[in-house]
């Protein structure tokens, strides 16, 4: 199989509705923010964020990391698609169709 094959390729989505009615609930829901992030997650729509990985068990490596990154308390979901599935999403701004954005190629070194 191509190894940029994209049913290889895949994309990691991280969705999350996290408390935020205190100072320390905000400060939590900031930190996990700031760790995903910190793991190359970048910002879809708000609290929807995501990654590209070269590979499925790229991808499985920064879904553990989110599960460390969990806060107590709040919803978190997250999804894997393959670059073919996220290609063939279809975003709105208002009633005008807009292709997707992708994040910045990653550079891989052997």
């Amino acid at each position: 199989m191509d190894r940029f094959s994209e049913y290889r390729v895949m994309w990691v989505m991280v969705f999350f509705d996290l408390p935020t009615e205190t100072k320390l609930e905000r400060k939590i829901a900031a930190k996990f923010r700031k760790d995903i992030m910190g793991d190359g997650f970048t910002m879809f729509q708000f609290s929807i964020y995501i990654r590209h990985c070269a590979s499925a068990e790229n991808a499985r490596v920064h879904i553990n990391r989110v599960k460390n990154y969990l806060p107590s308390s709040g919803k978190v979901g997250i999804l894997c698609v393959t670059d073919k599935q996220f290609g063939s999403m279809e975003l709105f701004f208002g009633k005008k169709e807009k292709p997707p954005e992708y994040g910045g190629q990653q550079l891989e070194l052997f």
